[in-house]
């Protein structure tokens, strides 16, 4: 009986999101202020990459780069096809081979961990240190771990969800 109203709810979920498939020019916006936070994201990480300031280890590889600046970035792709074909649906599988990117890079980083969190606000002035001088090597394997396990959830979540408006858009 509990899965038929799991199923229902669900059901009732994607008919609300298949609703709202087509973006909003606010919506389009906040993709555009996303892009904008990854880019500074990845300027602070590249800045350190290239400053040598201490926070990658030797450990930071080729693969390890490829996974670290790679499943920062594919953020930025999905947005702009948000952007460009302004339909959230269409891109849905696109964002669930990003959360699996991002699960995958985020596992094989924390087996790795080229990472020295006593570095991390070295390159930001006195003032912001305080920011993030809080976050320890062992706080970042716990939200390295957390991000692995959100990121497959959504990955199957997105990937459930598109299948379900396809098929709502295809009764209609």
């Amino acid at each position: 009986m509990s899965e038929i109203k799991i199923k229902d709810g669900f059901t009732r979920h994607a008919e609300s999101e298949a609703k709202k498939d087509i973006m909003k020019v606010s919506e389009r916006a906040g993709e555009v202020i996303g892009i904008f936070c990854i880019l500074i994201l990845l300027v602070f990480f590249i800045t350190h990459h290239i400053s040598s300031a201490g926070f990658f280890t030797p450990k930071f590889g080729s693969l390890e780069q490829f996974l670290f600046y790679g499943s920062l970035s594919f953020g930025i792709i999905t947005s702009v096809g948000k952007i460009i074909v302004g339909r959230k649906n269409v891109i849905r599988p696109l964002d669930a081979f990003g959360a699996i990117f991002s699960g995958i890079a985020l596992l094989w980083l924390l087996n790795v961990f080229p990472f020295n969190f006593s570095h991390l606000s070295d390159i930001l002035p006195d003032s912001l240190r305080v920011i993030i001088m809080w976050i320890s090597n062992d706080i970042a394997k716990i939200l390295m771990i957390l991000g692995i396990i959100v990121s497959f959830i959504v990955a199957v979540y997105m990937i459930a969800l598109y299948i379900s408006i396809r098929q709502l858009n295809s009764q209609t």
